[in-house]
């Protein structure tokens, strides 16, 4: 009786492809910075406000990266039931064959 192992492979694909995504959004959430705002003993001349645009470019790359995130999450966990149901399918047919 062979057994083929290609659920097996889907789920660990799936992991590590969802792990990819969430190290790559983490990479990307880590690396927005937030508008830095000049201590309150300086003059207000030397205080750098942020353009209304950057902002919003700012807070758009942040919520994609949320996203990407979110992604990553949910095909992690989704793979992992994959080998979860792989794992028990293949204990009941062991159990079945003894």
């Amino acid at each position: 009786m062979e057994i083929s192992g290609n659920a097996f492979s889907s789920g660990l694909s799936g992991i590590q492809a969802g792990q990819r995504r969430v190290e790559q959004a983490a990479s990307e959430i880590a690396g927005n910075t937030l508008p830095t705002q000049a201590p309150a003993e300086a003059p207000p001349a030397q205080q750098v406000e942020p353009s209304p645009q950057s902002q919003a470019n700012t807070q758009a790359d942040m919520a994609e990266s949320l996203v990407g995130l979110m992604q990553g999450r949910n095909e992690v966990q989704a793979s992992a039931r994959v080998v979860e149901t792989a794992d028990e399918v293949l204990g009941t047919l062991i159990d079945t064959r003894a």
